[in-house]
């Protein structure tokens, strides 16, 4: 290093390298396909430079998911997964974010999509494709929880029989707060209000014991649930109160009932095993310690945060706030009774459905 007048230090030549303006060699590992590369630098709006390479004692992670920049799990998680995991490594171990679905804009294909190798890490909804993880979309079902963080300890406890679900690494598992219902012609405020409409929900799993009150279900990811109601495809909205947020139903929405007999809705960051298993035993233990229990846990504590806004949102939007009566909850809670009961019998793999709901109650 030398001085230059004025006493600033003008640094010695080096070597020229990669910028971090250029997605180049390989987010994740070795031999990456090239067609790759250059679908991650149009996504991320960078120069493809195919002869600069990074340098060789660095790797680059792409963190794909379908929300929006600012959304709260981004945050919450997704910012601090990368900033703790380049100061833990030094800088030899990165994170770059594809957020507002820049790799694939469908929530449903976020697994597939990790899984053909297009993002390193994703973030999923199990809910959305429900066969695929059937023992992890009965956090939703009736009775098991209803905060976001009492669903997420649930989801803990059963950690063990619902990783096997996945064919790719579990980073974080947390869930969101029990549903809320927001309608836009009808208020509900008893169970006979129910009858004829036509409910949004967010998991298959959902729909027998929507069906049960007297309306109709159909499932549709979140990304389209504002047209969908402001259009009259769909009376209501069956969705936690940090999706009011995150799709500002506060808009389309005249009612909200604060309350259904159904539980979470599940969420899961995934990394692509290959990719993980292609890592050094220093870097996998990076990750590691950045994907601990901690990760899961502050993604609950952002759909509470968010959850709670979202129903501030609601009130200064002027809609219409409803609490059942606790007379009213216990004739939902009957109408789907004989329904839950049965369901328990159901087998999900190796088990039964009552079997995981006892892992999600702590009993084994």
């Amino acid at each position: 290093m030398t001085l230059i007048p004025g006493g600033r230090a003008s640094p010695e030549p080096r070597r020229p390298r990669c910028s971090r303006g250029f997605i180049q060699g390989q987010p994740g590992a070795r031999g990456q396909n090239p067609h790759r590369l250059l679908l991650l630098a149009l996504a991320a709006g960078l120069p493809f430079a195919s002869g600069c390479q990074p340098a060789p004692d660095t790797r680059e992670l792409s963190l794909a998911h379908f929300l929006s920049a600012d959304h709260a799990l981004n945050e919450a998680m997704f910012t601090p997964l990368a900033d703790e995991l380049s100061e833990l490594s030094d800088g030899k171990l990165t994170v770059r974010q594809f957020p507002a679905g820049a790799l694939n804009s469908s929530a449903p294909a976020q697994y597939s999509m990790l899984l053909s190798g297009v993002a390193d890490i994703a973030l999923a909804v199990p809910a959305y494709t429900a066969d695929l993880f059937p023992k992890t979309d009965l956090i939703a079902y009736p009775g098991v929880c209803k905060t976001a963080m009492e669903c997420t300890e649930a989801m803990r406890r059963a950690r063990p029989v619902l990783e096997p679900e996945y064919e790719a690494r579990v980073l974080a598992i947390w869930a969101n707060d029990a549903p809320v219902l927001l309608t836009r012609d009808r208020p509900v405020r008893t169970l006979e209000d129910m009858r004829g409409l036509k409910i949004r929900v967010s998991t298959r799993s959902a729909i027998p014991f929507i069906e049960a009150l007297g309306a109709s279900a159909v499932m549709q990811p979140g990304t389209v649930v504002h047209q969908s109601l402001s259009t009259g495809v769909i009376d209501g909205v069956a969705i936690s109160p940090s999706g009011i947020v995150a799709f500002q139903l506060q808009e389309p929405a005249s009612y909200l009932t604060t309350w259904l007999p159904l539980s979470g809705l599940p969420f899961v960051l995934l990394m692509n095993q290959g990719i993980y298993d292609g890592l050094s035993p220093e870097e996998q233990g990076w990750i590691d310690e950045v994907a601990d229990d901690s990760l899961s846990l502050a993604g609950a504590e952002a759909y509470t945060r968010a959850g709670a806004e979202g129903l501030q949102l609601a009130v200064e939007a002027g809609v219409e706030i409803i609490d059942l009566a606790e007379s009213e909850r216990r004739r939902f809670e009957l109408a789907i009774a004989s329904l839950r009961e049965a369901g328990l019998a159901r087998q999900v793999g190796d088990m039964t459905v009552g079997e995981v709901v006892r892992m999600f109650n702590g009993a084994r």
